[in-house]
This record gives structure tokens, C-alpha cells and sequence, in this order.
């Protein structure tokens, strides 16, 4: 009985673990997908202000 118990114990920490791991690689999935997101959005504003300025000159 005691080891069951201990068993029960284990199984409930390796549980608390994988979702508080799995939390974080979530987190850090989404944050490089903002990452991604922001640079597309810089990328596009740099283009549009380089397009811009180059045809004012012509």
C-alpha cells in the first residue's frame, strides 16, 4: 500500500512538471512567433519608407 501511495505521488509531480513545462515551451513558441510577426511588420515599414523616399527624389 505504501508504494502505490508513493507511486500516486510521483505520477501527480511528473503531471504538475509536464504541464508547467509544456506551458513554457507554448510561451516561448509564441513569443517567436511575435518575434517573426514584429519583424515582418518593421521589415514592411522599412520598405514602404525606402519606396517612398525614393520616388520623391525622381
Amino acid at each position: 500500500m505504501p508504494l502505490l501511495l508513493i507511486v500516486l505521488i510521483a505520477i501527480l509531480i511528473a503531471q504538475i512538471g509536464f504541464w508547467d513545462t509544456f506551458g513554457a515551451l507554448l510561451g516561448a513558441a509564441a513569443m517567436l512567433v511575435l518575434f517573426v510577426l514584429v519583424a515582418i511588420v518593421a521589415a514592411g515599414v522599412a520598405g514602404y519608407i525606402f519606396v517612398r523616399r525614393t520616388r520623391r527624389r525622381f
